[in-house]
C-alpha cells in the first residue's frame, strides 16, 4: 500500500468505533472435547436401561440340601399331568444350565429364560442349577438350587416344578411346566374345532 493511499485510509477510519459484543460464556475444553461430550449424552439418551422387569426376589436365599427334592404345583394343575411331569415323560422344548454363574446373573438368565420360553409357547423346559456335590462346587450350587425354589413360585407363568429324574441330572436339574401362552390356547383350539360344524341357535 502506497503512503498516500495509507494516510488517506487512517484519515478515513480514525473515528471509526468498534461495535461492542455481548460476552461470550467461557467454555472449558476445546471445540473437540465438547464434541466429544455432545457425542457421549447423545449415546447414553439412546441407551439408558429400561426399567428392571424382572420380578424376582433379589435378597438371599436359604440354601439346600444337595439331595433335597424341589416340588412344587398349583392349584389346578391335574395330578396326572403333574406325575408326568415328575417322571420326566415331557419332553424338554428348552434347557437352561445356571452352572458357574453368580446369583445375580442367574436371576437375570432364569427370568429372560423363562418369559421368552412362554413367549414362543413352549410348555416344558429344565434348568440344571447343580448338586455341588464337589467341594468347590458345594456352597454356589446349594445357593443356586435355594434361589431357584424361590424364584420359580414367584412367576406366575410357573404351573409347577419338579426335580429331574437321575437320567436327567436327579436333584441337580429340576423340570418346570409353563402356563399355554394365549397363542397356545389360540392354536389348541383351532385343532379342536377343525372339521367340527358350528351348531346354530
Amino acid at each position: 500500500m502506497a503512503d498516500d493511499d495509507r494516510t488517506l485510509f487512517h484519515r478515513e477510519m480514525g473515528d471509526v468505533v468498534p461495535l461492542k459484543r455481548e460476552r461470550r460464556v467461557a467454555l472449558g475444553g476445546s471445540f473437540d472435547d465438547r464434541d466429544s461430550s455432545l457425542a457421549e449424552r447423545r449415546q447414553a439418551a439412546v441407551t439408558a436401561p429400561e426399567a428392571d422387569r424382572n420380578i424376582l426376589n433379589d435378597r438371599e436365599a436359604e440354601p439346600l440340601d444337595a439331595w433335597y427334592v424341589l416340588d412344587f404345583k398349583r392349584p389346578g394343575v391335574q395330578n396326572g399331568v403333574y406325575r408326568k411331569l415328575r417322571q420326566g415323560r415331557y419332553e424338554h422344548e428348552a434347557r437352561l444350565d445356571l452352572h458357574r454363574m453368580t446369583v445375580r446373573v442367574a436371576r437375570r438368565e432364569l427370568f429372560d429364560f423363562i418369559e421368552q420360553c412362554f413367549e414362543l409357547g413352549l410348555r416344558s423346559v429344565m434348568l440344571i442349577h447343580g448338586k455341588g456335590e464337589r467341594k468347590a462346587e458345594r456352597e454356589r450350587s446349594a445357593v443356586l438350587k435355594g434361589h431357584v425354589d424361590v424364584w420359580l413360585r414367584e412367576m406366575p407363568v410357573v404351573q409347577a416344578f419338579h426335580s429331574a429324574q437321575p437320567r436327567h441330572g436327579g436333584t441337580g436339574a429340576v423340570y418346570v411346566l409353563l402356563r399355554k401362552s394365549e397363542e397356545q390356547k389360540r392354536k389348541n383350539r383351532e385343532r379342536f374345532m377343525k372339521g367340527r360344524v358350528p351348531i346354530d341357535g
